[in-house]
C-alpha cells in the first residue's frame, strides 16, 4: 500500500517536514487502548506529550484523545468524535475492525498502529513495529551469547498474528546454534500469567541456561520467579519493548538483563505526527511506516531510557 517507510525510532520531529500551514481548523482524534498494562501506559505518555507539542506548533489542529478500556468504550469514544467533534482524521490502535471501517467509509483518513485490521486496505496509513524483526533482533543476540549453545525456555505473548511473528523470527535466527527450546508457553504479556509460567518451567527443568521472555512485562515475572526459587543456573533474561527498568538494568551492566529489544510505545508519537503533518500539509505520507526493532546494550542503553515514562 502506497510507500513503505523503515526507521529505527519513532520520528523526532517531523513537524519540520510539513509546509506552511493551511487556514481551516482541523480536528484529529486519537483513540487507543487505556493503560491497563506497562506498554500501553508508556503509549499514552507519549502520546500526550505529542499533542500537547502539536498542538503549539500546529494552532489550528485539535487533537482529541480517548482511551478505551474494551472495544465498546472505543467504539462509543469513535462514534462520538464522528458525530460531535466532525473529525477530519483519526489515528488509532483497535481492538476491532469494524468501527474503522465506518470511519474510513465515511471518508476521514485513518491511520492504524501496531494491530492490523481484519480487512486490507481500510486505512490510509499503517505505523507498526517489526514484529518479524523483534523476534530475529532477539534471536540474533541470543546465538551471540551462547556460542556454544545451551538449553532456553520461551515465553510467548498473546496468541496473535503479532505474537507469530515474533516467534517465527525468533526460531529463524537460532536455527542451527545448537540452542535448544525446552519449552514455550504463552506468558500473555503479563508479569502474573509469566510468573506462573516459569515456575513451572523452574519445576520441570533442571538446567535452563537462558530465557527470551520477549516482553519486558514477563521478564518482570521470570524474574521474580527465578528468584523466588533460588535458582543460579540461568545466565541472562532476555525481554523487550524498552520498559525504562529493564533499559536501565541493561545500562548499569546487570548480567541478567544484559540487553534489550525495542518495541517502542513511543511509535504512537510517528503515528499522530505523520498524520497530522499530512493534514497541513501536502507531503506524502500514506502507506506503511515500519519501525525497525534495535538491540539495546550497555553502549547506547542511554538513548532509549526514558525516566519520565510510566514504561
Amino acid at each position: 500500500m502506497g510507500i513503505t517507510f523503515r526507521a529505527a525510532l519513532a520520528a523526532g520531529t517531523l513537524a519540520a517536514l510539513a509546509a506552511p500551514a493551511m487556514a481551516q481548523d482541523i480536528t484529529v482524534g486519537v483513540s487507543i487502548p487505556a493503560s491497563t498494562h506497562g506498554w500501553a501506559g508508556g503509549m499514552n505518555f507519549h502520546a500526550q506529550e505529542t499533542i500537547e507539542r502539536l498542538e503549539e506548533v500546529y494552532p489550528q489542529v485539535d487533537l482529541v484523545l480517548s482511551t478505551a478500556s474494551d472495544p465498546a468504550e472505543q467504539v462509543s469514544d469513535i462514534e462520538d468524535m464522528v458525530a460531535s467533534r466532525g473529525i477530519d482524521a483519526l489515528v488509532v490502535l483497535p481492538f476491532e475492525s469494524g468501527p474503522v471501517q465506518a470511519v474510513a467509509d465515511s471518508g476521514v483518513w485513518v491511520t492504524v498502529m501496531d494491530r492490523g485490521l481484519s480487512v486490507e486496505g481500510i486505512e490510509d496509513l499503517y505505523v507498526a513495529g517489526d514484529n518479524a524483526g523483534f523476534g530475529r533482533v532477539s534471536g540474533e543476540f541470543m546465538a551471540k551469547a551462547m556460542p556454544e549453545g545451551g538449553k532456553i525456555v520461551a515465553l510467548r505473548g498473546i496468541p496473535t498474528t503479532i505474537d507469530d511473528m515474533r516467534v517465527a523470527g525468533f526460531e529463524a535466527a537460532i536455527e542451527g546454534k545448537n540452542i535448544e527450546i525446552l519449552g514455550m508457553v504463552h506468558g500473555n504479556w503479563n508479569r502474573d500469567d509469566s510468573f506462573t509460567v516459569m515456575q513451572d518451567f523452574l519445576s520441570r527443568f533442571p538446567q535452563i541456561d537462558a530465557v527470551w521472555a520477549s516482553d519486558d512485562d514477563m521478564a518482570v515475572g521470570v524474574l521474580a520467579a527465578i528468584e523466588a526459587a533460588g535458582r543460579d543456573d540461568v545466565q541472562f533474561v532476555l525481554g523487550g519493548a524498552g520498559m525504562k527498568e529493564m533499559i536501565a538494568r541493561t545500562r548499569d551492566n546487570d548480567p541478567m538483563i544484559s540487553a534489550n529489544v525495542t518495541y517502542p510505545p513511543a511509535m504512537i508519537a510517528t503515528a499522530i505526527e505523520l498524520t497530522v503533518v499530512g493534514q497541513v500539509s501536502n507531503a506524502p505520507v500514506s502507506g506503511t511506516f515500519t519501525i525497525g526493532s534495535v538491540l539495546v546494550t550497555p553502549e547506547n542503553a542511554e538513548d532509549y531510557y526514558f525516566p519520565d515514562s510510566p514504561f
